[in-house]
């Protein structure tokens, strides 16, 4: 028989039942190192004590009144993003699959507002992910998520991963957008060059092309920069955002210039439960604690710290560990091995990370972690290589 919960997930044997920091524990009271973060979701880390009175001392007010009204803690939210970013104006999702979904549309929207309604190419990226949408699905484009779901929604080019000569190629008078996350997630902790992202900024400029970035795994302080184009010294048109703005509860959003939203009127767009006084007022919070200059130096100096302790790691384990890639605190172990594999003897030293593409197992721990738990992270991490060694 089926299960209750629908089995699309090859779910590890574990169940928690509390979380405080960067630990996660069973019922049993079993402690594990969170290095996953809800995959780059908690960057404070469980029941950060900032974000759990931000969210009850909202919840004893108010939860839900649909954007039919204004919502002031929305307000607020949408305020600190603009005042942060490039960005004009901010629309507000659940998840980044939603932020997708009018990222695709306001780029098309544009166009036809243009007078351009043929320009409706998208052109993404061999290794991308931006979310489990009919839409999301065909923009990425690999056969592991689009099998079985057709037919898929028109419009996207799909080009390789780095290769600027296939974008100049591609760029034509149907296109409308590019779509590229500045580090892959997914597709096994990937950095896009600041150079050629500067490089894809200028070929926007010069032929009208909008530039959408995905940043909702890779921004909010990941990297180091509260956003991570911001180390390419580059802006977006459109930007996607989700995972570590609600710190755990589920708030994405879309950031636009002025002209890159204009074609977004009254009645183009809606969200029934998307900029809710629950989620705004925790976001608020997160963004308080996280766009603070110091916090940030101080995820660079954990993420230096962390980084040398993984290359001593991967230097020590030559039959297991290949190398590290990344950039802050969004690191990746290229494995010789499975992913799986180290993932699961993570889970024997009680240790959570995250498998990826290209034989990567993703490091996500919070922006706050310790050194102290970087230590013991790199300890236990040593503890699985050795285990497949």
């Amino acid at each position: 028989m089926i299960a209750s919960v629908l089995p699309t997930y090859n779910r590890a044997p574990l169940s928690f039942v509390s979380g405080e920091g960067a630990w996660l524990t069973e019922a049993d009271g079993s402690r594990y190192l969170d290095l996953g973060a809800g995959i780059a979701v908690n960057v404070l880390g469980h029941a950060n004590p900032d974000l759990v009175a931000a969210l009850t001392a909202q919840a004893g007010k108010l939860w839900h009144v649909s954007n039919l009204y204004q919502i002031p803690e929305q307000q607020r939210l949408a305020d600190m993003l603009v005042e942060a970013t490039f960005a004009d104006t901010v629309f507000f999702t659940n998840s980044g699959t939603e932020a997708a979904e009018l990222a695709i549309k306001m780029a098309r929207k544009y166009w036809y507002e243009k007078g351009a309604p043929n320009r409706t190419e998208i052109l993404t990226f061999e290794g991308s992910f931006h979310g489990r949408s009919t839409g999301a699905i065909a923009a990425a484009g690999s056969e592991k998520m689009v099998k079985g779901f057709g037919p898929l929604m028109p419009g996207f080019v799909h080009l390789p991963w780095g290769d600027i000569e296939a974008v100049k190629a591609a760029i034509g008078p149907d296109t409308a957008a590019i779509l590229i996350e500045p580090v892959q997630g997914e597709g096994g902790i990937r950095p896009m060059p600041d150079a050629d992202l500067k490089a894809l900024r200028a070929l926007c400029d010069e032929t009208g092309v909008l530039l959408i970035l995905d940043e909702v795994q890779c921004g909010m302080g990941r990297t180091g920069r509260l956003f991570a184009h911001e180390w390419a010294g580059i802006t977006p048109d459109i930007m996607m955002v989700a995972k570590g703005i609600g710190g755990g509860f589920p708030l994405g959003a879309v950031l636009a210039t002025e002209d890159a939203a204009s074609g977004m009127v009254a009645g183009t767009h809606g969200s029934t439960y998307g900029g809710n006084p629950l989620a705004c007022a925790v976001g608020a919070r997160v963004m308080e604690i996280v766009a603070e200059p110091a916090f940030l130096a101080e995820v660079n100096r954990k993420a230096a710290l962390l980084r040398q302790r993984l290359e001593g790691l991967v230097a020590a384990h030559p039959e297991v560990l290949e190398g590290v890639r990344g950039q802050g605190l969004m690191l990746g172990l290229k494995c010789k091995v499975a992913p799986g594999e180290l993932v699961k003897a993570g889970y024997a030293e009680h240790l959570l990370a995250v498998p990826a593409a290209d034989n990567v197992v993703r490091l996500l721990p919070p922006l706050n972690i310790t050194d102290d738990e970087i230590a013991e992270a790199v300890l236990r991490l040593d503890r699985a290589a050795s285990r497949l060694a």
